[in-house]
């Protein structure tokens, strides 16, 4: 068992490495939900920074835009020209996306201060591109209210965790310990 460990040590770090930092993360994003105050921004301030944000882009594109809060469930609803075509929940904010993508580039660090400015990087890569993505989700919603499925569901999570994929893949070619050890 001992030559087991010793032969796929890096791996068992990887994987070590991974859950804590993911269960750690995760632990903070709950006490911060579970605590934050809703009487401000509802549901939680940055699920609806992300509404507000995404009505600014949708009204910036010509989409007269309003995001308002869902008395009936934790949400803000988006308004686009009079017409309800979405809603903006807590998983719709990127923290979820952003807590998995850092847990993968920790657990494959490379030179700390490198590490620390690619997850920060890329988190900010993934909140405007995820901002982006419920833009444009916005709009095809209105245009193409039929289609909700395939675009909520499928192009649009394929776009997000696309781009989260080619990240690790770049980091890990580029920049990770992996990389420098296997040189």
């Amino acid at each position: 068992m001992r030559e087991l460990f010793k032969k796929y040590k890096s791996v068992v770090r990887f994987i070590l490495t991974f859950l804590l930092t993911y269960i750690v993360m995760s632990f903070v994003y709950k006490f911060y939900l579970d605590f934050s105050d809703g009487s401000k921004y509802y549901p939680d301030y940055i699920t609806n920074t992300v509404a507000m944000q995404t009505e600014d882009l949708l009204n910036v594109f010509g989409y007269e835009s309003q995001a308002l809060v869902n008395p009936d469930e934790p949400s803000m609803k988006l308004i686009v020209r009079d017409k309800y075509v979405a809603r903006v929940i807590e998983g719709c904010n990127s923290v979820s996306v952003i807590i998995l993508f850092v847990s993968f580039i920790i657990a494959f660090a490379g030179r700390k201060r490198t590490t620390f400015l690619y997850a920060l990087a890329g988190s900010v890569l993934i909140y405007a591109v995820n901002l982006l993505r419920i833009v444009i989700l916005s709009i095809g919603l209105f245009h193409y209210p039929w289609r909700k499925e395939i675009l909520h569901t499928v192009i649009f999570p394929l776009m997000i965790y696309g781009m989260v994929f080619l990240l690790w893949m770049f980091w890990v070619n580029r920049f990770s310990n992996l990389n420098k050890e296997n040189e």
